[in-house]
């Protein structure tokens, strides 16, 4: 699986709260939770992003409560990964569980400019900055953790199995 954005950039301790402020918590909607992503970040954000767009952040992204809006708020405003130093470890499995695919790389964060395109191999976890033309790895994604993002997350993956079976 291969994954090519433009990049956004966040620092380190990017909490839930910032991901999808509380005061939208009212909802479940994906697509009402996407006008309002990363807003208390970067209020501008909601309006700025695009679909196929990157997040790229320091340490600890995602940390917080362990709400599944904050995975479902990026993945529903079009954002195809995040790449951080690391993160939180339950927005790690919320993120796989909705089909959202993070990536873990202190070197790719350290070498990408906000604006870079970058491109990933999800397989081998090599991560390309196409702007710098300079090549960073990460972590690769397993190939089950893979089939739950190509499904659309674990809910869906679980459908197709019992259907299947």
């Amino acid at each position: 699986m291969k994954i090519r954005g433009k990049t956004w950039k966040f620092g380190a301790d990017i909490d839930t709260d910032a991901i999808i402020p509380a005061r939208y918590l009212n909802t479940s909607d994906p697509k009402e939770l996407a006008l309002h992503v990363m807003e208390d970040a970067d209020p501008e954000f909601p309006k700025k992003v695009r679909v196929g767009d990157i997040i790229v952040a320091d340490k600890n992204f995602g940390c917080g409560s362990s709400r599944e809006h904050a995975p479902i708020a990026i993945k529903a405003a079009g954002i195809q990964a995040v790449v951080a130093k690391s993160f939180a470890r339950i927005f790690f499995r919320n993120a796989f569980n909705i089909g959202l695919p993070i990536f873990e790389s202190p070197q790719a964060v350290e070498g990408i400019s906000e604006g870079d395109e970058i491109e990933i191999d999800a397989d081998s976890g090599t991560i390309t900055n196409l702007t710098k033309k300079e090549v960073y790895q990460a972590k690769p994604i397993p190939p089950f953790m893979q089939e739950l993002i190509k499904a659309g997350g674990l809910v869906e993956w679980t459908k197709k199995k019992i259907k299947a079976a």
